[in-house]
């Protein structure tokens, strides 16, 4: 994300921002939030438009409209966002219209910022300056493909070792159509974790080693028990992501989640559900909250949340949104939505 202005007194003003990634529209789906009034260039049509004989014909403009924000859509396989509200500045002021933000596409957003949104704004800016990472899971005669985003892993490809005839062993061809298909997936300097069972990630790697030296000059190995998508979670668990991307959001979370259902099972230090972790800030025995995107995101339209977030970190507690699009902020949000590590048992 490239942020390109700043004008905030105290919490409170404008920031004007241009998403670059995917990862970029998901951080502002949990920015952007009722009431906002947000900025941007958008199509509408022209006043007066309304040939009824030719429809087709309807002329759209090219304007900057400001909108106050009703509600604010994720699309993420048509890589979109949409922001669709009340007219208050631009043509046909009271109308209401839907702004379609894509990668590229400026905006700015004015509101009273909260903590947990001006640090997605600086982590997302900091994170256009990371390298990104690519995970290969592969065992004998079957491979995965998986790009490593902020809001979780997506699967890229599933390569399957072929029986038919090829320029050289089933094997080489089976291990050449993995390295294509990752020219591919790390088109852009990504940096890449191949991962697996047994040996047959070794052999791939001397594959890697002979046709494309450089790129596997930076790759990293890590054992796994399988592939696919519990595969590429053994590989966040075990810090090859982290040590590649610093403060990697994704597998901070799988470690919290992992820590919070270790304290769970031995009826430790944890707390779950809103009235336990209510319970908990009661006795100040908070040390790190856990909160589901999406219960943060209706909670906030309610009214009630942020109280609590405040005085968790009030009470030296630190507070880590989760994202529900992966598994660890899936596992929270079926525990609640929210949870918490303590100081103490209560």
């Amino acid at each position: 994300m490239r942020v390109t202005k700043r004008y905030l007194k105290g919490n409170e003003g404008e920031i004007a921002l241009t998403p670059e990634t995917l990862d970029d529209l998901w951080h502002l789906k949990y920015i952007i939030e009722k009431g906002d009034l947000v900025f941007s260039v958008t199509k509408r049509k022209a006043e007066g438009s309304t040939d009824k004989l030719r429809p087709e014909k309807v002329e759209k403009k090219t304007v900057r409209l400001g909108i106050r924000v009703e509600d604010v859509e994720f699309h993420k396989f048509s890589n979109r966002l949409r922001v669709h509200g009340t007219i208050e500045h631009g043509m046909d002021v009271t109308s209401y219209h839907t702004l379609n933000i894509e990668d590229g596409v400026n905006l700015s957003i004015n509101k009273i910022w909260k903590k947990d949104q001006l640090e997605r704004v600086n982590e997302a800016e900091a994170a256009a300056k990371r390298p990104k990472v690519v995970i290969v899971g592969i065992e004998e005669g079957d491979a995965d493909i998986g790009l490593v985003r902020h809001y979780g892993i997506e699967m890229y490809s599933h390569i399957t070792q072929s029986s038919g005839k090829g320029e050289g062993t089933l094997r080489e061809v089976f291990f050449k159509m993995i390295l294509d298909q990752l020219k591919t997936a790390a088109a852009e300097s990504e940096s890449i974790v191949v991962a697996g069972p047994g040996f047959t990630k070794e052999d791939f790697m001397k594959y890697l080693r002979t046709h494309e030296k450089e790129m596997a000059e930076t790759v990293l190995t890590e054992d796994t028990s399988s592939i696919g998508m519990s595969g590429f979670q053994e590989v966040l668990r075990r810090g090859a992501v982290d040590r590649i991307m610093e403060e990697s959001r994704i597998a901070r979370e799988s470690s919290l989640m992992e820590e919070l259902l270790k304290e769970i099972a031995l009826d430790g230090k944890a707390a779950y559900g809103p009235e336990e972790v209510k319970k908990a800030l009661d006795y100040g025995a908070i040390e790190t909250l856990l909160v589901a995107d999406e219960m943060l995101r209706l909670e906030r339209e309610k009214g009630n949340i942020d109280s609590l977030l405040m005085a968790v970190e009030h009470a030296q507690g630190k507070v880590v949104v989760f994202s529900t699009e992966f598994e660890p902020g899936q596992k929270l949000h079926a525990l609640g939505g929210i949870a918490a590590i303590l100081r103490y048992k209560i």
